[in-house]
This record gives C-alpha cells, sequence and structure tokens, in this order.
C-alpha cells in the first residue's frame, strides 16, 4: 500500500513537472507569434520625397479649379486613389471616420488622374464632395506612386511626415503613428526597438523581415 502511495505520488510530481515544461514551451511561442504578428504600418516605398522631405512644389488645383498647396499651415492626409481600385473604395469610410474623429486636424486630400468626368462621377457617388480632389499625373509622378492606395501625411510646413501602401485602417492609423514618434514607418520604429534590446542585452539584432 506504502508503497503504491508512493509510486503515485512520483508519477503526480512528474505529471505536474511536465505540464510546466508544456505552459514553459507554450509561453515561449506565443511571444515568437506576437513578434510575428507585431502591428504592421504602411510599407514604405523607397522612392519619391523621403520623410523629412519638402512636398514637391506644383501648382494645384481641385476639380472644382480652387487652388491648392500643400502643407500651406496645416497637416494634410493625401490619398491617391482610382474609381476602379476595390480597396480604395474600401478605405474611403474609414478616411471620413478619422477626419471626423480628429475634428478636422488635418486636411483630407483625394488624388488620382485620368478623364475628368469619370472622377466627378466617382466623387458625387462616393460623398467626397466635401473635400479636395486632385487630378494631376505630375502629383503621382513626384511622388513615385505605382500602387494604389497610397497615402502621404504632410506637415504643416509642407514636409514628408510618413508614407506608404495603405490597405487597412490600421495602416492607415500607422502614419500618423510614425508621425508623432518621428520615424518613417513603424516597421521602421520595430527594428529600431528590436535593435536598441538586442544592443541592450549584448545579443544580436534579429535580422530584418
Amino acid at each position: 500500500m506504502l508503497e503504491a502511495l508512493i509510486v503515485s505520488n512520483v508519477l503526480l510530481w512528474l505529471l505536474v513537472f511536465g505540464l510546466l515544461v508544456t505552459v514553459l514551451a507554450l509561453a515561449r511561442q506565443v511571444g515568437v507569434l506576437h513578434e510575428r504578428v507585431a502591428p504592421m504600418g504602411a510599407l514604405m516605398m523607397d522612392a519619391g520625397p523621403a520623410v523629412g522631405d519638402s512636398v514637391p512644389a506644383l501648382a494645384l488645383a481641385d476639380l472644382d479649379g480652387a487652388p491648392l498647396r500643400l502643407g500651406a499651415g496645416r497637416p494634410a492626409l493625401l490619398f491617391f486613389l482610382s474609381p476602379e481600385c476595390p480597396v480604395c473604395k474600401k478605405l474611403l469610410p474609414i478616411l471620413r471616420s478619422l477626419h471626423d474623429v480628429e475634428r478636422g486636424a488635418f486636411d483630407l486630400v483625394f488624388a488620382s488622374d485620368g478623364a475628368e468626368h469619370d472622377h466627378r462621377a466617382f466623387r458625387a457617388a462616393s460623398g467626397l464632395g466635401a473635400f479636395p480632389y486632385l487630378l494631376s499625373t505630375e502629383l503621382g509622378m513626384a511622388f513615385r506612386v505605382s500602387k494604389l492606395p497610397y497615402a502621404v501625411l504632410v506637415d504643416a510646413a509642407g514636409k514628408v511626415k510618413a508614407k506608404g501602401l495603405v490597405n487597412s485602417r490600421e495602416q492607415v492609423e500607422s502614419l500618423f503613428t510614425a508621425g508623432e514618434l518621428g520615424v518613417a514607418s513603424i516597421q521602421d520604429y520595430l527594428a529600431r526597438a528590436q535593435a536598441a534590446a538586442a544592443a541592450s542585452s549584448g545579443g544580436a539584432a534579429p535580422p530584418a523581415r
């Protein structure tokens, strides 16, 4: 009887130890997974004006003929879109919502190129009449926009604060976060944080993904 009790206690402790090892292994995997799914910001493109550069000096006018100068004393979010871009259409209510939440703290400016009558119809159908809507091939070329949707955050002094491809609300918001942090992008911030953590621990920084 005593031997059976001892054996059962040993087995119980082995089971507890095994569970502890399993929990630790799972905790490590959760940490790795959390690192892999870290907030993904707008995808930076190594083309066009860099973060910190002044926006191109172009003579711009919206569809109604009103002149517009980016960064003329107010921050602006410049959003490049196309009437044929489904992701662009998905982001329109998100952009308007962000603009409302910020109580107009920044100007929301839409930009594209192509046939004017198509864009007038698109603007009316999408309810964008309250916002400047630019048609300028030169503007897209100046920012080297090759894929859509693409957004550029410009500060009140007319300098690029953040930019990149955006496909979700989180990626649009990441532009404002990057601007507040004074970094080129969220990816850049995470890379710096990882490098600083590796330096403080005496290890090597993990390779950039």
